[in-house]
């Protein structure tokens, strides 16, 4: 048996041992994992709510959630794979009890072929993203987020908000649109800065 888990895509991978040990109820590793991923689960966080304050909350959620479970991980997948499914779904639980934008589905839907969905390349720039994504309802901010940087198809992101592929594909069409307007107006104001 080898001491390490097998190598996920994602940097972070968690020893064989440390597993174990916050298996068996260890705090010493519980805290080891809390940091190792503590900020990677905030910033998914962060992306889906748009707000420090729910993304603090979604982080504890999902480490309380990470140790009553600990024992459920199975290491034929990735650690990460693991937490960030529990981190996800914390993240939309929080957005359904906000209910500011409720998941509503679109009577016309938009087949994502018709549409550009490439992010423009304005999104390179960090700070002029971030703006634009605040700015967007929660609902298609996280279907962005959900495919273009956490790289979630259609059908999963339907199945995780409890809708249809193509409600992920029209949020993800119109938002695709609103975000190349958003960014585009970020842009000016800040050329014109």
């Amino acid at each position: 048996m080898t001491d390490v888990s097998p190598p996920s895509s994602f940097a972070i991978d968690v020893p064989d041992t440390l597993l174990a040990r916050a298996k068996r109820g260890e705090a010493s590793a519980f805290e080891q994992i809390y940091r190792r991923f503590e900020r990677p689960v905030f910033t998914l966080a962060l992306r889906l709510t748009g707000e420090r304050e729910e993304a603090q909350d979604v982080l504890q959620d999902t480490m309380l959630k990470l140790f009553d479970r600990i024992g459920e991980f199975r290491s034929e997948s990735p650690f990460w794979g693991w937490l960030r499914q529990i981190a996800v779904n914390e993240a939309l639980m929080k957005l359904r009890k906000r209910n500011r934008t409720p998941f509503t589905e679109d009577s016309d839907e938009i087949e994502l072929e018709n549409h550009d969905t490439m992010l423009p390349p304005a999104a390179a720039d960090a700070a002029l993203l971030t703006r634009a994504l605040g700015r967007m309802p929660d609902t298609t901010r996280s279907v962005i987020w959900l495919y273009h940087a956490e790289g979630y198809t259609h059908e999963e992101i339907a199945g995780l908000m409890g809708k249809t592929a193509s409600f992920s594909k029209s949020q993800l069409a119109r938002g695709t649109r609103r975000l190349r307007e958003l960014l585009k107006i970020e842009q000016e104001a800040t050329s014109h800065a």
